[in-house]
């Protein structure tokens, strides 16, 4: 009986170990299977989120270019004006009646319409603006005085959204801008080959008007320059003395620990605070002229320098210690070391912060709204202490605009920032891949 016991015991151990080896394996199979679940539930989560964004992303680009595409375009009408000498001062030009010479071509081309009613539907075909063209051609040519040329004219903001198909035929008069015989006349225009759409040049040449068809972006486009420019020359300099100084230089004691503690908290500051210290100081107290781009490259100076001067910290910091370790063991002093040898390194670093410090002040519109620029600014800017907009605060301009014309203008301003921001982010990204270096 013992034999037998014996001879039986070693195989139960056998087939306990193997049915414990055989729960334990099923254990972590379910284990492992139910972690390959979750990551693949995890991967599929994050992969419909990106998709997600994206598609957000699309539908408000889509969005922005279907509105914005057609005011790079814009309608002009070919008139044939007849300069006529007996409507001219030769001691002053500015004073003859422009107008009155579009009005008289136009009655020349439509010669059945004679009520005073009439006459003034037939003139809104042609922007006010046409005038103004006709006054510059003779300031700069007085010869035109006398003779007769065929000149295209820009169109009305009604003919042109008429023309590009925001305007429907169909509906009631009532319910559109242009009249029946306003259309009836634009028909026969395009009949004759009077009526044309080209680029529209004057949406980056000239400024902000309260006619849509004449308004520009190039005043916003020149106030955003000098204003970055500003913001430029004194955040990165400035910025980047306070970051070698804080890493390099700085002791380490509870003074620097609360300046840094401060710094890092500026970068969180909502920039509407930054404007009404603007306000407060550079205007109130320095009496610096308002809606300039000096005092905007000022405040932004103020939001965009806590960027860079931590971006500076981070790139000096990404140093290795043996370069400086090295450059003083051959007998350069610590100046040296930083200039020659620190600063070349970590300069990637720091470019990459100031653009995208930059790139945020480009976008920027409240702090800009607190010291006046958002007033409406028609002249372009010719130097810093000019009066000026900059392209956020204009397209919060026009997006307050009631008329259908500015919705298009203020979609296309939308995408040449867009365009701006966009750019500037890549070449940060471009710079940082270049010159960055792994150590």
């Amino acid at each position: 009986m013992n034999k037998k016991m014996h001879a039986t015991t070693p195989g139960s151990a056998g087939d306990k170990r193997r049915s414990t080896q055989t729960a334990t394996m099923k254990l972590v199979s379910r284990g492992l299977a139910r972690r390959y679940r979750r990551e693949r539930l995890f991967r599929r989560c994050g992969l419909a989120a990106i998709i997600i964004s994206l598609s957000f992303l699309g539908l408000l680009f889509g969005a922005i270019v279907a509105h914005g595409w057609s005011a790079f375009v814009r309608t002009e009408i070919l008139l044939t004006i007849h300069f006529d000498p007996v409507r001219f001062d030769v001691d002053n030009l500015a004073a003859a009646n422009y107008g009155a010479l579009v009005g008289k071509s136009l009655q020349t081309w439509f010669p059945a319409v004679r009520g005073r009613h009439e006459k003034r539907r037939l003139h809104r075909l042609i922007s006010p603006g046409a005038a103004f063209l006709l006054q510059d051609l003779v300031s700069r040519d007085s010869g035109l005085i006398g003779t007769t040329r065929s000149l295209w004219l820009p169109a009305a903001a009604d003919v042109d959204m008429f023309v590009k198909g925001f305007i429907q035929r169909d509906a009631p008069e009532s319910e559109r801008r242009l009249q029946d015989d306003q259309i009836a006349w634009i028909d026969q225009l395009r009949t004759a080959g009077r009526l044309r759409k080209r680029f529209n040049n004057t949406l980056f040449t000239a400024g902000d008007s309260r006619e849509p068809e004449l308004a520009g972006l190039g005043g916003a486009l020149v106030g955003s320059l000098f204003t970055l420019v500003v913001t430029l020359a004194l955040s990165f300099p400035i910025g980047v003395a306070t970051a070698v100084y804080l890493e390099e230089f700085a002791p380490k004691n509870r003074w620097t620990d609360l300046v840094e503690v401060n710094i890092n908290n500026l970068a969180a500051v909502p920039s509407i605070v930054f404007g009404l210290l603007g306000l407060a100081v550079f205007l109130n107290c320095f009496h610096l002229p308002r809606s300039t781009p000096l005092v905007g490259g000022l405040v932004l100076t103020l939001m965009t320098m806590p960027t860079i001067v931590i971006a500076s910290r981070a790139a000096l910091a990404s140093v290795p210690a043996s370069i400086r370790e090295a450059a003083l063991g051959v007998g350069a002093s610590r100046m040296q070391t930083i200039t020659h040898h620190v600063l070349p390194l970590a300069m990637p670093g720091m470019m990459t912060g100031t653009i995208i410090g930059m790139a945020q002040a480009l976008g920027e519109t409240a702090p800009l709204l607190m010291i006046g620029m958002v007033a409406f600014i028609v002249d372009v800017p010719h130097s810093f202490l000019d009066p000026a907009t900059v392209l956020p605060v204009q397209i919060y301009l026009w997006a307050d605009a009631p008329e259908r014309a500015f919705v298009e203008r203020t979609s296309a301003a939308i995408m040449v920032l867009l365009v701006f921001l966009v750019g500037m982010n890549s070449l940060a990204v471009f710079l940082r891949r270049k010159f960055e270096r792994r150590w």
